[in-house]
């Protein structure tokens, strides 16, 4: 009886958690948006923070595509990345964004890298396959994202330490951010 007490509040976890989770972060940022809005303007129409703020990434989004706002942003671009301790994080959240989104995706080649020779692997990504800039011809960088978590270690490797794995990029980013057990 006690076994089957604890394996429904088990299953109840599993479908509750990570549901709950959800909701909570989905109505935290509405909230939030919508709170700062209201004290910004003084207007208080649920809703209204998180529609104003998707309507202005769409709008910067069609600006970009234009040639008038290609050159200002370009200008807006040069501006952050001559200011030294902007450039610094201006520049990163940008490759970080664009590795997921842009036209040059960094995270679309999984590999498993054996990390000690016929000893542990792990799943990581390649995002530079030439590091000959740092006088490294024969390596690669590999991204290691971490299970439940948002952040990740990024390690050098010889490439004859590196195989390519034939998986969708995204179905391996999803094994190790879950620590191993997402089977979709």
């Amino acid at each position: 009886m006690i076994k089957k007490i604890i394996n429904y509040f088990v299953r109840g976890l599993i479908v509750f958690v990570p549901a709950a989770l959800t909701v909570f972060a989905v109505v935290w940022a509405f909230t939030t948006l919508d709170g700062i809005f209201r004290d910004l303007f003084g207007i208080n129409i649920p809703g209204l923070g998180l529609a104003t703020v998707l309507a202005t990434i769409f709008t910067m989004g069609i600006l970009a595509s234009n040639f008038i706002g290609k050159k200002f942003f370009k200008l807006i671009d040069k501006l952050f990345t001559h200011i030294p301790i902007a450039k610094l994080l201006y520049s990163a959240v940008k490759d970080f964004i664009k590795a997921f989104t842009g036209e040059h995706k960094s995270f679309d080649k999984p590999v498993l890298v054996e990390l000690l020779p016929g000893g542990p692997k792990a799943v990581g990504f390649i995002t530079q396959e030439s590091l000959e800039k740092f006088e490294l011809a024969e390596m690669v960088s590999v991204y290691f994202p971490q299970s439940y978590n948002f952040a990740g270690q990024l390690l050098i490797f010889p490439k004859g330490r590196v195989t390519p794995l034939n998986v969708e990029p995204a179905d391996a980013m999803k094994f190790v951010v879950s620590g191993g057990v997402s089977t979709t």
